[in-house]
């Protein structure tokens, strides 16, 4: 059955080390890096999303910086890649699954991934989309980019309870939660929803055909 199957990742905390980009964030509104990654704490803790972290040390002309942070950034690298994801990708092709890589993100993320090497049957990213999640239309036009299969078909696999588990679940998707990163440390109740727990990419790779047993 894996060839009529597909699995869908998410980007930022599932493929993509993120501690670069919000490091360049702390540097370039000139806090430290500590205190910078603790305000970000508050706002996961809180239940909030990314930018309210920019509220929280009073810095309501964030947007005005995304430029220089861009610049300073320079995109995905190799070095951001977390260790277990090329593995990952090529053992789920190799049991015979169609893979997707759909994630909130800017447009130029796409091209920045393909340029790792990283293949997919479907890369597309949010700003792409015109949607992000949790938004139900962000999972319905997943679904379209990957032929419209039948959405039990499709394992959803991301580190966000709120953005990730919980809306690809109410799509009819296999919710994989993927317990790394910030999002993923802080809950401790495993959601009702979620189809399967896994701690890496490895992990992954051996049991996501329990999604669907």
């Amino acid at each position: 059955m894996a060839g009529a199957r597909w699995v869908c990742l998410d980007v930022g905390e599932t493929l993509i080390d993120e501690t670069r980009v919000w490091s360049a964030w702390a540097d370039e509104l000139g806090f430290t890096r500590l205190t910078f990654m603790a305000a970000f704490g508050v706002g996961i803790e809180r239940g909030g999303q990314h930018s309210d972290v920019f509220g929280i040390v009073d810095r309501p002309d964030w947007r005005d910086h995304r430029p220089q942070v861009e610049a300073a950034y320079g995109g995905f690298r190799e070095s951001d890649l977390y260790p277990d994801v090329r593995r990952c990708l090529d053992a789920l092709r190799a049991a015979g699954y169609r893979v997707a890589i759909i994630g909130n993100q800017p447009a130029e993320r796409t091209a920045e991934l393909r340029a790792l090497g990283i293949e997919a049957d479907v890369i597309a990213m949010s700003d792409e989309m015109g949607v992000a999640k949790p938004d139900p239309a962000f999972f319905r036009r997943a679904l379209e980019l990957m032929g419209s299969p039948t959405a039990s078909d499709v394992a959803y696999v991301g580190d966000r309870i709120d953005n990730d588990i919980a809306p690809a679940a109410a799509a009819g998707m296999r919710a994989v939660w993927l317990r790394r990163g910030p999002w993923a440390i802080l809950p401790r109740q495993v959601p009702e929803v979620t189809a399967l727990v896994v701690d890496s990419l490895d992990e992954l790779a051996t049991r996501v055909g329990e999604c669907w047993r």
